[in-house]
Protein backbone atom coordinates (compact mmCIF):
# COMPACT_ATOMS: atom_id res chain seq x y z
CA UNK A 1 0.00 0.00 0.00
CA UNK A 2 1.52 3.53 -0.55
CA UNK A 3 0.70 7.18 -1.29
CA UNK A 4 -1.69 7.25 1.12
CA UNK A 5 -1.02 11.04 0.72
CA UNK A 6 -2.36 10.76 -2.58
CA UNK A 7 -5.62 11.54 -2.85
CA UNK A 8 -6.70 15.00 -3.38
CA UNK A 9 -3.19 15.72 -4.42
CA UNK A 10 -2.48 16.63 -8.02
CA UNK A 11 -5.89 17.76 -8.94
CA UNK A 12 -4.57 18.78 -12.42
CA UNK A 13 -5.67 21.20 -14.68
CA UNK A 14 -7.37 20.75 -17.93
CA UNK A 15 -5.18 20.87 -20.21
CA UNK A 16 -2.23 20.39 -19.03
CA UNK A 17 -2.81 17.30 -20.69
CA UNK A 18 -2.17 18.43 -23.69
CA UNK A 19 1.46 18.78 -22.35
CA UNK A 20 1.80 14.95 -21.44
CA UNK A 21 1.79 13.86 -25.07
CA UNK A 22 4.45 15.98 -25.53
CA UNK A 23 6.29 14.34 -21.96
CA UNK A 24 5.54 10.75 -23.35
CA UNK A 25 7.43 11.47 -26.53
CA UNK A 26 10.59 12.53 -24.36
CA UNK A 27 9.91 16.37 -24.08
CA UNK A 28 10.05 18.11 -20.76
CA UNK A 29 9.79 22.10 -19.74
CA UNK A 30 12.41 23.48 -18.04
CA UNK A 31 11.77 27.07 -16.66
CA UNK A 32 14.11 29.29 -16.85
CA UNK A 33 15.21 32.82 -19.03
CA UNK A 34 15.45 36.30 -19.04
CA UNK A 35 14.20 38.23 -16.07
CA UNK A 36 10.95 39.91 -16.62
CA UNK A 37 11.66 43.26 -17.12
CA UNK A 38 7.98 44.73 -15.61
CA UNK A 39 7.94 45.35 -11.80
CA UNK A 40 5.55 47.06 -9.84
CA UNK A 41 4.75 48.94 -7.23
CA UNK A 42 1.82 47.50 -4.80
CA UNK A 43 -1.66 47.46 -5.78
CA UNK A 44 -0.43 48.64 -9.60
CA UNK A 45 0.29 46.54 -12.56
CA UNK A 46 3.16 47.79 -14.99
CA UNK A 47 2.69 45.54 -18.26
CA UNK A 48 5.64 44.23 -19.87
CA UNK A 49 7.31 41.12 -21.74
CA UNK A 50 6.67 37.94 -20.09
CA UNK A 51 10.33 36.66 -20.17
CA UNK A 52 11.28 34.29 -17.07
CA UNK A 53 7.06 33.64 -16.59
CA UNK A 54 6.55 31.55 -20.19
CA UNK A 55 8.40 28.17 -20.09
CA UNK A 56 11.43 27.59 -22.68
CA UNK A 57 9.22 25.08 -24.76
CA UNK A 58 6.44 27.81 -25.29
CA UNK A 59 5.47 30.74 -27.22
CA UNK A 60 2.95 33.37 -26.85
CA UNK A 61 1.30 36.05 -29.31
CA UNK A 62 3.49 39.07 -29.59
CA UNK A 63 0.51 41.14 -27.69
CA UNK A 64 0.79 39.00 -23.81
CA UNK A 65 1.92 41.17 -21.19
CA UNK A 66 3.21 39.64 -18.37
CA UNK A 67 3.97 41.40 -14.94
CA UNK A 68 3.45 41.26 -11.12
CA UNK A 69 1.17 42.74 -7.74
CA UNK A 70 2.63 43.05 -4.73
CA UNK A 71 0.17 42.11 -1.70
CA UNK A 72 0.64 41.11 2.11
CA UNK A 73 1.52 38.27 3.00
CA UNK A 74 -0.36 38.82 6.37
CA UNK A 75 -3.47 40.73 5.48
CA UNK A 76 -3.69 41.28 9.40
CA UNK A 77 -0.57 42.96 9.10
CA UNK A 78 -0.68 44.91 6.04
CA UNK A 79 2.80 47.03 6.11
CA UNK A 80 4.91 43.92 6.89
CA UNK A 81 5.98 40.79 4.52
CA UNK A 82 4.88 41.10 0.99
CA UNK A 83 4.47 38.32 -1.66
CA UNK A 84 4.41 39.16 -5.93
CA UNK A 85 1.69 37.70 -7.99
CA UNK A 86 3.14 37.02 -11.21
CA UNK A 87 0.45 37.36 -14.07
CA UNK A 88 0.00 37.00 -18.07
CA UNK A 89 -2.45 38.74 -20.06
CA UNK A 90 -3.55 37.69 -23.54
CA UNK A 91 -5.55 41.44 -24.11
CA UNK A 92 -9.15 41.37 -25.42
CA UNK A 93 -9.22 41.71 -29.40
CA UNK A 94 -12.67 43.50 -29.86
CA UNK A 95 -15.80 45.08 -27.66
CA UNK A 96 -14.04 43.75 -24.33
CA UNK A 97 -16.03 43.22 -21.08
CA UNK A 98 -13.83 43.12 -18.65
CA UNK A 99 -11.08 40.71 -17.88
CA UNK A 100 -11.38 36.52 -17.64
CA UNK A 101 -9.47 35.60 -14.32
CA UNK A 102 -8.65 31.63 -14.62
CA UNK A 103 -7.24 29.31 -12.00
CA UNK A 104 -6.40 25.52 -13.15
CA UNK A 105 -6.11 23.85 -9.81
CA UNK A 106 -3.82 22.08 -7.67
CA UNK A 107 -3.44 23.89 -5.55
CA UNK A 108 0.01 24.21 -6.50
CA UNK A 109 -0.05 24.18 -10.72
CA UNK A 110 0.76 27.24 -12.20
CA UNK A 111 -2.20 29.59 -13.79
CA UNK A 112 0.04 31.02 -16.36
CA UNK A 113 1.10 28.03 -17.47
CA UNK A 114 -2.46 26.78 -17.38
CA UNK A 115 -3.52 29.63 -19.06
CA UNK A 116 -0.93 29.16 -22.40
CA UNK A 117 -2.47 26.23 -23.31
CA UNK A 118 -6.12 26.59 -22.48
CA UNK A 119 -6.53 29.75 -24.55
CA UNK A 120 -5.18 27.86 -27.19
CA UNK A 121 -8.92 26.48 -27.16
CA UNK A 122 -11.15 29.19 -25.97
CA UNK A 123 -13.91 30.04 -28.51
CA UNK A 124 -13.02 33.00 -30.24
CA UNK A 125 -15.94 35.12 -28.78
CA UNK A 126 -14.76 34.62 -25.53
CA UNK A 127 -11.05 36.09 -26.57
CA UNK A 128 -12.69 38.79 -28.34
CA UNK A 129 -14.57 40.17 -25.59
CA UNK A 130 -12.14 39.17 -22.27
CA UNK A 131 -8.95 39.66 -21.43
CA UNK A 132 -7.54 36.58 -20.53
CA UNK A 133 -6.18 36.61 -17.22
CA UNK A 134 -3.92 33.70 -15.80
CA UNK A 135 -1.89 34.41 -12.37
CA UNK A 136 0.18 31.84 -10.22
CA UNK A 137 -1.27 32.23 -6.83
CA UNK A 138 1.00 33.47 -3.78
CA UNK A 139 3.64 30.21 -3.39
CA UNK A 140 2.63 29.10 -6.63
CA UNK A 141 4.83 29.02 -10.13
CA UNK A 142 6.47 32.09 -10.69
CA UNK A 143 5.12 34.14 -7.72
CA UNK A 144 7.45 34.95 -5.09
CA UNK A 145 8.17 33.91 -2.29
CA UNK A 146 7.87 29.90 -3.89
CA UNK A 147 6.66 27.43 -1.36
CA UNK A 148 10.03 25.25 -2.69
CA UNK A 149 10.56 22.45 0.38
CA UNK A 150 12.62 19.60 -1.57
CA UNK A 151 15.25 18.85 -3.64
CA UNK A 152 15.63 17.06 -6.84
CA UNK A 153 17.22 14.36 -4.91
CA UNK A 154 14.56 14.47 -1.78
CA UNK A 155 12.20 13.85 -4.66
CA UNK A 156 14.02 11.21 -6.43
CA UNK A 157 14.92 9.22 -3.00
CA UNK A 158 11.11 9.47 -2.48
CA UNK A 159 10.12 8.12 -5.31
CA UNK A 160 12.36 5.13 -5.55
CA UNK A 161 11.73 3.57 -1.59
CA UNK A 162 9.23 0.96 -0.72
CA UNK A 163 6.08 2.74 0.92
CA UNK A 164 4.35 -0.56 0.74
CA UNK A 165 5.66 -1.68 4.54
CA UNK A 166 2.58 -1.06 6.77
CA UNK A 167 4.12 -2.57 10.26
CA UNK A 168 4.84 -0.30 12.90
CA UNK A 169 8.50 -0.18 11.51
CA UNK A 170 7.06 0.83 8.12
CA UNK A 171 4.69 3.21 9.67
CA UNK A 172 7.26 4.98 12.08
CA UNK A 173 9.87 5.51 8.50
CA UNK A 174 6.74 6.66 6.88
CA UNK A 175 6.15 9.24 9.72
CA UNK A 176 9.73 10.09 10.02
CA UNK A 177 9.67 11.49 6.66
CA UNK A 178 7.02 13.59 6.98
CA UNK A 179 8.41 15.00 9.65
CA UNK A 180 11.46 15.52 7.69
CA UNK A 181 9.90 16.56 5.57
CA UNK A 182 7.85 19.59 7.23
CA UNK A 183 10.91 20.70 8.72
CA UNK A 184 12.87 21.41 5.09
CA UNK A 185 9.24 23.55 4.08
CA UNK A 186 9.88 25.10 7.79
CA UNK A 187 13.45 25.76 7.48
CA UNK A 188 13.03 27.46 3.63
CA UNK A 189 10.14 28.88 3.81
CA UNK A 190 9.85 30.16 7.00
CA UNK A 191 6.67 30.06 9.30
CA UNK A 192 4.42 33.67 8.71
CA UNK A 193 4.59 32.38 5.04
CA UNK A 194 3.30 28.74 5.33
CA UNK A 195 0.53 30.04 7.89
CA UNK A 196 -0.74 32.54 5.20
CA UNK A 197 -0.39 30.62 2.02
CA UNK A 198 -4.04 29.73 2.55
CA UNK A 199 -7.07 29.75 -0.02
CA UNK A 200 -8.80 32.31 2.54
CA UNK A 201 -5.71 34.67 1.35
CA UNK A 202 -5.71 33.55 -1.93
CA UNK A 203 -9.39 35.24 -2.57
CA UNK A 204 -8.03 38.78 -0.66
CA UNK A 205 -5.21 37.98 -3.75
CA UNK A 206 -7.84 37.40 -6.60
CA UNK A 207 -9.57 40.91 -5.46
CA UNK A 208 -6.49 42.87 -5.41
CA UNK A 209 -5.95 41.56 -8.82
CA UNK A 210 -9.09 42.29 -9.62
CA UNK A 211 -9.07 46.00 -8.58
CA UNK A 212 -5.80 46.47 -10.22
CA UNK A 213 -6.89 45.14 -13.66
CA UNK A 214 -10.03 47.66 -13.08
CA UNK A 215 -12.72 44.94 -13.02
CA UNK A 216 -15.84 46.66 -10.77
CA UNK A 217 -16.76 42.83 -10.75
CA UNK A 218 -14.80 39.59 -11.36
CA UNK A 219 -15.48 36.84 -13.59
CA UNK A 220 -13.84 33.84 -12.77
CA UNK A 221 -13.16 29.97 -14.62
CA UNK A 222 -12.24 27.77 -11.87
CA UNK A 223 -11.22 24.10 -12.42
CA UNK A 224 -10.81 21.56 -9.49
CA UNK A 225 -9.08 23.13 -6.66
CA UNK A 226 -9.91 26.55 -8.32
CA UNK A 227 -13.09 25.81 -7.25
CA UNK A 228 -12.15 25.88 -4.03
CA UNK A 229 -10.56 29.50 -4.91
CA UNK A 230 -14.27 30.53 -6.26
CA UNK A 231 -16.07 29.78 -3.99
CA UNK A 232 -13.94 31.48 -1.16
CA UNK A 233 -13.98 34.28 -3.06
CA UNK A 234 -17.78 33.92 -3.34
CA UNK A 235 -18.21 34.05 0.41
CA UNK A 236 -15.89 36.93 1.27
CA UNK A 237 -16.78 39.31 -1.64
CA UNK A 238 -20.16 38.57 -3.00
CA UNK A 239 -20.91 41.92 -3.61
CA UNK A 240 -17.95 41.71 -6.75
CA UNK A 241 -18.83 38.55 -8.63
CA UNK A 242 -19.84 39.08 -11.63
CA UNK A 243 -19.73 35.60 -12.91
CA UNK A 244 -18.43 32.67 -11.79
CA UNK A 245 -17.88 29.02 -13.69
CA UNK A 246 -16.71 26.39 -11.61
CA UNK A 247 -15.76 23.01 -13.16
CA UNK A 248 -15.01 19.81 -11.06
CA UNK A 249 -16.38 21.07 -7.60
CA UNK A 250 -14.45 20.16 -4.14
CA UNK A 251 -17.20 20.12 -2.27
CA UNK A 252 -16.36 22.96 0.29
CA UNK A 253 -18.76 20.84 3.36
CA UNK A 254 -17.04 17.53 2.91
CA UNK A 255 -15.53 15.72 5.46
CA UNK A 256 -11.68 15.96 4.41
CA UNK A 257 -11.47 11.98 5.13
CA UNK A 258 -14.38 10.89 3.62
CA UNK A 259 -13.65 12.80 0.13
CA UNK A 260 -10.43 11.40 -0.14
CA UNK A 261 -12.06 7.81 0.04
CA UNK A 262 -14.65 9.30 -2.83
CA UNK A 263 -11.77 10.35 -4.96
CA UNK A 264 -9.77 7.36 -4.72
CA UNK A 265 -12.86 5.53 -5.41
CA UNK A 266 -13.31 7.65 -8.45
CA UNK A 267 -9.91 6.59 -9.96
CA UNK A 268 -10.89 3.11 -9.30
CA UNK A 269 -13.51 3.68 -11.75
CA UNK A 270 -12.09 5.28 -14.26
CA UNK A 271 -9.31 2.73 -13.79
CA UNK A 272 -12.41 0.25 -14.77
CA UNK A 273 -13.79 2.47 -17.47
CA UNK A 274 -10.14 2.44 -19.41
CA UNK A 275 -10.02 -1.21 -18.89
CA UNK A 276 -13.66 -2.04 -20.13
CA UNK A 277 -12.79 -0.64 -22.82
CA UNK A 278 -9.18 -2.33 -23.10
CA UNK A 279 -10.69 -5.94 -23.22
CA UNK A 280 -12.87 -5.03 -26.41
CA UNK A 281 -9.55 -5.57 -27.89
CA UNK A 282 -8.00 -9.09 -28.08
CA UNK A 283 -4.23 -7.61 -27.14
CA UNK A 284 -5.12 -5.57 -24.20
CA UNK A 285 -2.11 -6.56 -21.72
CA UNK A 286 -4.68 -6.94 -19.07
CA UNK A 287 -6.79 -9.42 -21.06
CA UNK A 288 -9.96 -10.01 -21.96
CA UNK A 289 -12.14 -10.55 -19.38
CA UNK A 290 -13.41 -7.00 -17.46
CA UNK A 291 -13.89 -9.06 -14.34
CA UNK A 292 -10.02 -9.93 -13.76
CA UNK A 293 -8.28 -6.58 -14.78
CA UNK A 294 -7.22 -5.40 -11.36
CA UNK A 295 -6.04 -8.79 -10.58
CA UNK A 296 -4.04 -8.87 -13.61
CA UNK A 297 -2.85 -5.19 -13.56
CA UNK A 298 -1.70 -5.84 -9.82
CA UNK A 299 0.29 -9.25 -10.97
CA UNK A 300 1.97 -6.58 -13.58
CA UNK A 301 2.57 -4.08 -10.76
CA UNK A 302 3.01 -5.72 -7.50
CA UNK A 303 6.38 -7.75 -7.75
CA UNK A 304 8.54 -3.80 -8.39
CA UNK A 305 8.19 -3.28 -4.64
CA UNK A 306 11.13 -5.55 -4.86
CA UNK A 307 11.98 -5.42 -7.85
CA UNK A 308 11.84 -2.36 -10.09
CA UNK A 309 11.80 -2.71 -13.97
CA UNK A 310 14.70 -1.05 -16.46
CA UNK A 311 14.27 2.19 -17.37
CA UNK A 312 16.72 4.11 -20.04
CA UNK A 313 17.62 6.47 -17.69
CA UNK A 314 19.05 3.72 -14.77
CA UNK A 315 16.60 5.19 -12.12
CA UNK A 316 14.36 2.22 -12.63
CA UNK A 317 10.39 1.90 -12.77
CA UNK A 318 8.96 1.79 -9.19
CA UNK A 319 5.66 0.50 -7.37
CA UNK A 320 5.48 4.20 -6.42
CA UNK A 321 5.99 5.40 -10.09
CA UNK A 322 4.15 2.80 -11.94
CA UNK A 323 0.51 3.45 -9.28
CA UNK A 324 1.91 7.64 -9.77
CA UNK A 325 1.74 6.88 -13.37
CA UNK A 326 -1.35 5.01 -13.78
CA UNK A 327 -3.36 7.74 -11.77
CA UNK A 328 -1.66 10.26 -14.28
CA UNK A 329 -3.78 8.29 -16.97
CA UNK A 330 -6.86 7.99 -15.47
CA UNK A 331 -7.42 12.24 -15.81
CA UNK A 332 -8.63 11.42 -19.30
CA UNK A 333 -9.17 9.06 -22.23
CA UNK A 334 -7.05 10.72 -24.44
CA UNK A 335 -4.00 8.70 -22.26
CA UNK A 336 -5.72 5.31 -22.29
CA UNK A 337 -3.81 4.65 -25.82
CA UNK A 338 -0.78 5.67 -23.91
CA UNK A 339 -1.65 3.59 -20.77
CA UNK A 340 -1.83 0.35 -22.41
CA UNK A 341 1.67 1.10 -24.33
CA UNK A 342 2.79 1.10 -21.18
CA UNK A 343 1.78 -2.21 -19.93
CA UNK A 344 2.30 -3.72 -22.77
CA UNK A 345 6.02 -2.55 -22.41
CA UNK A 346 5.69 -3.28 -18.61
CA UNK A 347 4.93 -7.04 -19.81
CA UNK A 348 7.92 -7.08 -21.64
CA UNK A 349 10.30 -5.92 -18.48
CA UNK A 350 10.48 -2.57 -19.47
CA UNK A 351 9.23 1.20 -17.67
CA UNK A 352 10.09 3.63 -20.17
CA UNK A 353 6.51 4.84 -20.68
CA UNK A 354 5.01 4.60 -16.98
CA UNK A 355 7.87 6.32 -15.45
CA UNK A 356 7.52 9.38 -18.20
CA UNK A 357 3.65 9.48 -17.16
CA UNK A 358 5.22 10.06 -13.60
CA UNK A 359 7.80 11.81 -14.35
CA UNK A 360 4.76 14.55 -15.72
CA UNK A 361 3.02 14.03 -12.81
CA UNK A 362 5.41 14.72 -10.54
CA UNK A 363 6.51 17.69 -12.95
CA UNK A 364 9.97 16.61 -13.67
CA UNK A 365 11.64 17.45 -16.05
CA UNK A 366 14.11 16.06 -18.98
CA UNK A 367 17.35 17.49 -16.71
CA UNK A 368 15.93 15.68 -13.62
CA UNK A 369 14.62 18.97 -11.99
CA UNK A 370 11.47 19.20 -10.16
CA UNK A 371 8.82 21.96 -9.95
CA UNK A 372 7.90 22.85 -6.47
CA UNK A 373 4.13 22.00 -7.87
CA UNK A 374 4.19 19.07 -5.51
CA UNK A 375 5.53 21.38 -1.97
CA UNK A 376 3.17 24.00 -2.68
CA UNK A 377 -0.27 21.21 -2.68
CA UNK A 378 0.85 20.16 0.46
CA UNK A 379 1.31 23.15 2.15
CA UNK A 380 -1.68 24.57 0.93
CA UNK A 381 -3.90 21.85 1.54
CA UNK A 382 -2.55 21.64 5.38
CA UNK A 383 -3.61 25.32 6.01
CA UNK A 384 -6.93 24.69 3.87
CA UNK A 385 -8.24 21.94 6.33
CA UNK A 386 -7.91 20.74 9.81
CA UNK A 387 -5.69 17.72 10.68
CA UNK A 388 -6.20 14.33 10.89
CA UNK A 389 -4.70 13.40 13.96
CA UNK A 390 -6.87 10.54 14.97
CA UNK A 391 -4.57 7.26 14.79
CA UNK A 392 -7.90 5.10 14.66
CA UNK A 393 -9.39 7.24 11.83
CA UNK A 394 -6.13 7.15 9.96
CA UNK A 395 -6.40 3.06 10.05
CA UNK A 396 -9.84 3.25 9.22
CA UNK A 397 -9.14 5.38 6.03
CA UNK A 398 -6.13 3.16 5.05
CA UNK A 399 -8.85 0.09 5.19
CA UNK A 400 -11.48 1.45 3.17
CA UNK A 401 -9.54 3.10 0.69
CA UNK A 402 -7.73 -0.85 0.34
CA UNK A 403 -11.63 -1.66 -0.31
CA UNK A 404 -12.64 1.01 -2.78
CA UNK A 405 -9.66 1.12 -4.84
CA UNK A 406 -7.94 -2.51 -5.25
CA UNK A 407 -5.92 -1.50 -8.52
CA UNK A 408 -3.45 0.88 -6.41
CA UNK A 409 -3.49 -1.59 -3.04
CA UNK A 410 -0.87 -3.42 -2.10
CA UNK A 411 0.05 -6.61 0.48
CA UNK A 412 -2.97 -6.88 3.24
CA UNK A 413 -4.50 -4.48 5.73
CA UNK A 414 -2.16 -4.53 8.88
CA UNK A 415 -4.15 -2.58 11.43
CA UNK A 416 -0.90 0.08 11.28
CA UNK A 417 -1.11 2.84 9.15
CA UNK A 418 0.66 6.44 8.95
CA UNK A 419 -0.98 10.02 10.34
CA UNK A 420 -0.63 12.09 7.35
CA UNK A 421 1.67 14.98 6.72
CA UNK A 422 -0.77 17.68 7.50
CA UNK A 423 -0.85 15.88 11.07
CA UNK A 424 2.66 18.02 12.04
CA UNK A 425 2.17 20.94 10.04
CA UNK A 426 3.90 23.61 11.99
CA UNK A 427 1.20 26.35 11.52
CA UNK A 428 -2.82 25.73 12.33
CA UNK A 429 -5.12 25.35 9.33
CA UNK A 430 -7.33 28.95 8.06
CA UNK A 431 -10.46 27.18 7.32
CA UNK A 432 -12.16 24.41 7.64
CA UNK A 433 -15.41 22.51 6.26
CA UNK A 434 -18.62 24.09 6.34
CA UNK A 435 -21.85 24.80 4.13
CA UNK A 436 -21.76 27.55 2.06
CA UNK A 437 -24.78 30.11 2.24
CA UNK A 438 -24.06 33.79 0.39
CA UNK A 439 -27.39 35.31 0.02
CA UNK A 440 -27.72 37.74 -2.98
CA UNK A 441 -25.08 35.99 -5.52
CA UNK A 442 -25.42 36.26 -8.87
CA UNK A 443 -26.37 33.12 -10.46
CA UNK A 444 -23.14 30.85 -11.43
CA UNK A 445 -22.51 28.31 -13.26
CA UNK A 446 -21.46 24.26 -12.15
CA UNK A 447 -20.07 21.91 -13.91
CA UNK A 448 -19.88 18.66 -13.18
CA UNK A 449 -18.68 15.42 -14.90
CA UNK A 450 -20.52 12.13 -14.17
CA UNK A 451 -17.02 9.97 -14.09
CA UNK A 452 -14.54 12.37 -13.10
CA UNK A 453 -12.29 10.71 -11.41
CA UNK A 454 -10.88 13.48 -9.24
CA UNK A 455 -13.89 15.37 -7.90
CA UNK A 456 -16.83 13.56 -7.80
CA UNK A 457 -20.18 14.35 -9.68
CA UNK A 458 -22.40 14.71 -6.96
CA UNK A 459 -20.27 17.12 -5.14
CA UNK A 460 -21.05 19.70 -7.87
CA UNK A 461 -24.82 19.14 -7.72
CA UNK A 462 -24.60 19.45 -3.86
CA UNK A 463 -22.53 23.10 -4.58
CA UNK A 464 -25.43 24.42 -7.15
CA UNK A 465 -27.91 23.50 -4.81
CA UNK A 466 -26.46 25.53 -2.04
CA UNK A 467 -25.67 28.57 -4.19
CA UNK A 468 -28.76 28.43 -6.32
CA UNK A 469 -26.26 27.75 -9.21
CA UNK A 470 -26.92 26.67 -12.87
CA UNK A 471 -25.95 22.84 -13.09
CA UNK A 472 -24.36 21.49 -16.62
CA UNK A 473 -23.67 18.10 -16.78
CA UNK A 474 -21.06 16.31 -18.78
CA UNK A 475 -21.23 12.93 -19.42
CA UNK A 476 -18.25 11.50 -19.63
CA UNK A 477 -14.94 10.02 -17.70
CA UNK A 478 -12.42 12.64 -17.68
CA UNK A 479 -11.83 15.58 -14.98
CA UNK A 480 -12.75 18.87 -15.72
CA UNK A 481 -13.88 19.91 -19.63
CA UNK A 482 -14.55 23.27 -19.93
CA UNK A 483 -12.61 24.82 -23.18
CA UNK A 484 -11.29 21.38 -23.84
CA UNK A 485 -13.25 21.17 -27.29
CA UNK A 486 -16.45 19.87 -26.52
CA UNK A 487 -18.80 21.90 -28.35
CA UNK A 488 -21.85 21.39 -26.07
CA UNK A 489 -20.25 22.09 -22.92
CA UNK A 490 -18.01 25.43 -24.78
CA UNK A 491 -21.30 27.19 -26.26
CA UNK A 492 -22.80 26.82 -22.72
CA UNK A 493 -19.61 28.36 -21.10
CA UNK A 494 -19.29 31.02 -23.36
CA UNK A 495 -22.85 32.15 -23.34
CA UNK A 496 -23.00 32.80 -19.52
CA UNK A 497 -19.41 34.21 -19.08
CA UNK A 498 -20.85 36.55 -22.26
CA UNK A 499 -24.23 37.25 -21.07
CA UNK A 500 -24.69 35.34 -17.33
CA UNK A 501 -27.48 32.94 -18.51
CA UNK A 502 -26.96 29.40 -17.37
CA UNK A 503 -28.44 26.30 -19.36
CA UNK A 504 -31.70 24.96 -19.06
CA UNK A 505 -32.29 23.05 -15.77
CA UNK A 506 -31.19 19.57 -16.50
CA UNK A 507 -28.85 19.99 -19.66
CA UNK A 508 -26.39 17.80 -20.20
CA UNK A 509 -23.59 17.21 -22.45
Amino acid sequence: MMFRGFARSGLLPLLALASVVAVVSGCVRSVEGEAMAARLSQGTLNWGECGEFVPENQTVPASTQCSELEVPVDYANPDGAKARLAIIKYPAKGNKIGSLLMNPGGPGQSGIEAAIEIVKHAPKEIRERFDFIGFDPRGVGSSTPAIECNTDADVDRMRAQNDTDYSPEGVARMEQDSKDFVKRCLDKVGKEFLANVGTVNVAKDMDRMREALGDDKLTYLGYSYGTRIGTTYAEQFPQNVRALILDGVIDPNADPTQADIDQIAGFQKAFDNYAADCTKNPTCPLGTDPAQTTARYRAMVDPLVEHPVKTRDGRGLSHADAIIGTIMVMYSPTLWDTFTKALRELSEGRGDILQLLSDAYMKRDDEGHYSHAQDAQTAINCVDEPPQTDRAKAIEKDRRIREVAPFQDYGTFTGNAPLGVCAFWPVPATSKPHPINVPGLPKLLVVSTTYDPATPYQAGVELAKQLGGGLLTYDGTKHTIVFDGNQCVDQAAQDYLIKVTTPAEGTRC
